[in-house]
This record gives C-alpha cells, structure tokens and sequence, in this order.
C-alpha cells in the first residue's frame, strides 16, 4: 500500500471543508433530499409534534438566520421533508382541470344531508360562470356617430337648457373681444401710473 501525505509543497487538490448552503431554501431541500436518500436505502426517522413545529418556523422563515445553516437534527429534516410534500406541490395542471374538480367537489356537496352545506354548495353552483344562474349582468350599448352629428346633438342640447338661440361667434365679435381686452388694460396702465405720482 502506498500512502500519500499532503504537504505544503503539494496541497490536496480540492476543499475537503463541509458545503454550507448559500440560501435559506438550499439548506431546507438538502434536508429534504437527506431524507429521501435515506428511506430509499430503508432508513427510517421518526418525528414529533416539536420537531414539526420547528420545522415549520424553519421552512416558513419565522427562525430564518441572517446565513443559512444546515438542519442537523434528523428529526426536523423528516418534519421538513412531510411538510414540503404536503404543501409545496401544483395540485393542478391547469385552470380547467381546477375548474373541474371544484364544479364536482361542489356537485357532491350538494347532495350533503344538512341543508346549510347543500344551500350554499347550490348557491356557489348556480354562481358558477357556465351556469350563471344568478349571475347580475349590465348591458352597455355604444352608438357610433359622426363629429358633425355629434356637435349638432350638442348644440340642440344646449339650446334646449337655455331656452334661446345659440349663434356661433363671427370674426368681428372676436374683434370686438380683443378691443375690450385693450381698454382694460390701458386703464389698468393708466391707475398704476396715477398711483405712481401719487407716492412721489
């Protein structure tokens, strides 16, 4: 037999220091797959309601640690491996199917014996998007009209609430409007300069 020392010359190739998991969901699916390995080789580990317990807080992150740690109590491994098959999961493929299994949970229900499980199974049912039974629908209707058709719509609105004629502002009016804009703001010169003389 041959045995070979590692020296300062000649280093051991790799690190032979125990992997520490980088995040917090690592170090629970090491756990996990710890588990898994071992009843694959006909292990078996017990688990109590403490060990549930903390694993519980473990997986959930309520006892999460600012580094994650690896789970060395074989106990909270096997409580973590229970809960994660239990919740962690996709129960359905797809909507229909998920649309199935509540229509017939809900069929079954129905049928239930007391009569508040039963109302309330057929209330949901009747909800249902494919029965609607008692479904509240709106109905919006939508006219499409020309601007020009519109803006007379408006116009007749307007005179009707009005009670008068509405005549459309001519070019010379807007004159006019620009001239009484003009005289307002000459006298309003015309008080500051006076007030001005005033004070001096």
């Amino acid at each position: 037999m041959l045995n070979i020392e590692p020296t300062a010359e000649h280093k051991v190739p790799f690190d032979l220091s125990d992997e520490q998991p980088k995040t917090h969901a690592d170090s629970v699916a090491i756990a996990v797959n710890t588990v898994d390995f071992i009843e694959q080789l006909d292990g078996c580990i017990d688990y109590d309601n403490k060990s549930l317990e903390q694993a519980g807080k473990l997986i959930t992150g309520t006892e999460k640690a600012a580094t994650p740690k690896t789970v060395s109590v074989s106990s909270e491994a096997k409580a973590a491996s229970v809960l994660v098959k239990r919740f962690d999961f996709q129960a359905f493929s797809d909507q229909l199917q998920a649309r199935n299994f509540i229509t017939n949970k809900l069929i079954t229900l129905a049928d239930h014996g007391d009569p508040k499980v039963e109302l309330k199974a057929l209330e949901l049912l009747g909800k249902h998007s494919d029965i609607g039974l008692f479904t509240e629908r709106s109905e919006i209707t939508i006219h499409h009209t020309t601007s020009s058709s519109l803006e007379s719509s408006i116009k007749e609105r307007i005179k009707r609430l009005m009670n008068a004629d509405v005549t459309d502002i001519k070019p010379n009016m807007l004159a006019e409007l620009d001239e009484l804009d003009e005289i307002e703001a000459q006298k309003e010169l015309e008080t500051e300069e006076e007030s001005k003389k005033d004070a001096e």
